[in-house]
């Protein structure tokens, strides 16, 4: 029997058309799906829509439609969206489906039946925008929601109830036992803390509107429809067939459920416990990823920054676009987007290491053996490029696995630049020129093997532009060719390059235009020459247009490839722990800074530093000798003010 992969992301829900996070976790996902079908794996992939609930009956009203027709006008833009992309999705879902609805009824009733569900009444703060119940603490200025800001309902209707609380330790000991269970490690010790916290039963039904699958018939109870979170969670399980031929359960559980950072409770939280509940096997992987920024603040449609997915595809290239995405940001953290960084990495990465890598084999092979490529002598002559490869590539799959994209693309480019360098060090062209021509073709021969292992490797990332070099290099993108050159290190035979066009043309400026600001202020009057000491007074007022906070430091880790910068995750009283990025390793080591606080400038506007997205700024005095941090004299609420 072949081992089996099931790879998801979230259904998204219909309030709005696609944007940039959206197809994050797609190409994320597609990447996954496609790398366990090269390796062999059945493998289903499962995307789709959400598209019951408050938000969407009252998003359809202000459009005068129907909820069905609404959901099915922007269900239609994400389908038509993955289709363009080339998302090689196994079943699309929408959780108007009939299919699915019986599915979810089905799952009531044995929840029902084993006693976790029970009926009662519910009184409490809810956020429309985000489906979600409050306690009185959660909540940020006595009713606003902690996760979007905008103001909650106070509900109170009769309700059922599921027992989440009877879970809490089955889902810590999951936690503990599975080590990998929540990706990042970072993200699981956020979940671990809310669980430790106390876990209140989960009211999973509502009276107030009906855009919603109805209960059971068996419940005789028809004005209540089910909470969205869930009917829309269950949808993992219903794609499969759950509740009725059931002829797809055999690829449950879940290989990995990749998710925004933003669901992960629901996640790791309500939908493991539902599973517990019906019986079923738990996950392997529920992954959370962060949000994207453009240019160092955050999208908004009211400053017009929202990027459109599919123009920077049509502009740039699909395949540079989903490189880009893949490579530029560690998943889980947040990641900013900017066309200036998507031109360097296609100029960079892709022209001038992996596209002219494969000009600098079509040009050597063409004019010292009429583009014949022989590997008979790889392993005589460069036995220890081949043994650093071979290690190179020995660590990447555990990247991919763990959903660490950026460390695998790295670790291919690594391989990459041996091929590249061994043509700088080795000078075939000289060789050729003292009559060494064995040795001449055996330096064109090992970088054509290198390309070929790092090709099929980035067949998940680059569908068809490595198809397109696997044709030029007459070998397949297939299971056996993974198994025979990437695992058993095994070389090309001999073959005939063809010659193909530049794979990456180089761009030479931004193509899509830039949202639009405010223009600046200009002084039509020259100012009065200040002195220093003038220049350095500033008004009370201007004093308290900086925003200083005080901050817990929850998690601490070192900058990979900088000597000098740490990585922060900062508690600052707000829904998420923000991510400042400071130059404080030479002083401060990363286990000596977890759990202590700090003063952040909290107003400061985001900026990129190595890749990653630092939201704020550490307060710190440096003399003759040295740099140490402000600090509240006793300890401090996080996010209390400065000032």
């Amino acid at each position: 029997m072949s081992q089996k992969a099931y790879v998801t992301t979230p259904i998204y829900y219909v309030n709005d058309v696609p944007h940039i996070g959206h197809a994050y976790t797609t190409i994320i996902a597609d990447t996954m799906a496609r790398y366990y079908r090269l390796r062999g794996y059945e493998t289903f992939f499962l995307t789709g829509t959400d598209e019951h609930g408050q938000k969407i009956e009252e998003a359809a009203k202000m459009r005068n439609k129907t909820p069905q027709a609404y959901a099915d006008e922007i269900s239609g833009k994400f389908r038509t969206l993955w289709d363009a992309f080339d998302i090689s999705y196994d079943k699309f879902i929408r959780t108007t489906d009939n299919d699915h609805k019986i599915g979810v009824q089905k799952a009531f009733q044995v929840m029902f039946d084993k006693g976790d569900i029970y009926k009662g009444e519910y009184e409490g703060h809810y956020c429309v925008s985000c489906e979600t119940f409050f306690t009185d603490t959660q909540l940020v200025d006595e009713d606003k929601c902690p996760d979007c800001g905008k103001a909650t309902r106070l509900v109170k209707e009769e309700s059922y109830f599921f027992k989440l609380s009877k879970y809490q330790e089955e889902l810590l000991n999951w936690y503990h036992m599975d080590e990998k269970c929540v990706l990042p490690k970072g993200k699981k010790n956020e979940v671990i803390s809310f669980v430790k916290q106390g876990l209140r039963d989960l009211s999973i039904t509502r009276t107030s509107f009906d855009w919603g699958v109805k209960l059971p018939t068996s419940m005789n109870d028809e004005k209540h429809v089910m909470y969205v979170w869930l009917d829309a969670l269950l949808n993992y399980i219903t794609a499969l067939g759950y509740g009725q031929e059931e002829e797809n359960m055999a690829f449950w559980p879940a290989t990995i459920h990749l998710v925004g950072k933003d669901i992960l409770r629901f996640h790791a939280i309500y939908w493991p416990a539902f599973l517990l509940s019906l019986g079923l096997p738990l996950p392997k992987h529920v992954a959370a990823h962060g949000w994207w920024t453009r240019n160092g603040e955050k999208m908004s449609k009211s400053k017009g920054n929202v990027v459109n997915p599919k123009e920077v595809a049509d502009a740039y290239g699909l395949e540079n676009f989903r490189y880009f995405m893949l490579r530029e940001v560690p998943f889980g953290q947040d990641g900013d987007f900017s066309q200036k960084a998507l031109i360097d990495r296609i100029n960079s990465d892709l022209g001038n290491e992996f596209g002219n890598l494969l000009n600098r084999i079509i040009g050597m092979s063409g004019k010292y053996s009429n583009f014949v490529i022989n590997s008979c002598d790889v392993a005589k002559f460069h036995a220890n490029e081949l043994k650093t490869v071979d290690a190179i590539l020995a660590g990447v799959e555990n990247n991919l696995l763990e959903l660490q994209t950026n460390r695998y693309l790295e670790d291919l480019w690594k391989a990459l630049s041996i091929a590249n360098q061994s043509i700088t060090l080795h000078e075939p062209w000289v060789k050729m020129k003292e009559g060494k021509e064995d040795e001449a073709m055996a330096v064109v021969a090992l970088v054509s093997n290198i390309l070929a292992r790092v090709t099929l490797l980035l067949h998940p990332v680059m569908p068809k532009t490595t198809t397109t070099i696997a044709h030029a290099m007459h070998f397949e993108i297939s299971t056996d060719s993974f198994e025979t050159l990437v695992v058993g290190k095994n070389m090309l035979p001999t073959f005939t390059i063809e010659k193909v066009p530049p794979l990456f043309p180089r761009i030479e400026e931004e193509l899509l235009a830039q949202p639009e600001t405010q223009a600046p202020i200009v002084m039509e009057t020259k100012p009065k020459k200040e002195s220093k000491k003038e220049e350095s007074i500033i008004t009370i007022d201007q004093f308290f247009e900086t925003s200083l906070k005080i901050g817990t430091i929850l998690d601490a880790s070192i900058v990979e490839g900088s000597d000098r910068l740490l990585q922060l995750k900062v508690d600052v009283g707000e829904a998420d722990p923000r991510q400042i990025v400071a130059g404080i390793r030479e002083y401060y080591t990363p286990e000596e800074l977890i759990s202590t606080q700090v003063c952040v400038v909290a107003n400061l506007k985001p900026a990129t530093i190595k890749g990653l997205l630092s939201q704020g700024m550490l307060l710190a005095a440096k003399d003759k000798e040295g740099l140490c941090l402000v600090r509240p004299e006793r300890p401090r609420k996080s996010g209390a003010s400065i000032g």
